[in-house]
């Protein structure tokens, strides 16, 4: 889906690593949300406390799940799920335009 429609936006925005990640909240009717955000290169990890799908929209990263030894690349058009109370390392090679969806 590339147009979200009756959707509320949070203004302001996530401001992580030194301004090197942002990222904008997006909630819908029904309570649900994603975020809509920009990576910058650079190697970062997240925590998580809900399942997360990262959809990447534009570029290109390396992630790493909790747990994992190896790196998966991947780039614009694929996706890679997170699971809950986790956290997953990213080293970003170019600008990547992501979504992130929050999955109960």
């Amino acid at each position: 889906m590339s147009v979200f429609e009756n959707v509320t936006v949070t203004r302001e925005a996530n401001i992580y690593f030194d301004g090197n990640v942002t990222s904008r909240k997006v909630t819908f009717d029904d309570g649900s949300y994603k975020t809509l955000g920009i990576m910058m290169p650079g190697q970062y990890t997240f925590g998580t406390e809900k399942a997360e799908l990262m959809e990447i929209l534009a570029g290109q990263l390396r992630y790493r799940l909790q747990g994992d030894a190896e790196w998966t690349a991947i780039t614009y058009g694929q996706s890679f799920s997170v699971p809950e109370n986790s956290s997953f390392d990213i080293d970003v090679s170019e600008l990547v335009d992501y979504c992130c969806s929050y999955l109960d």
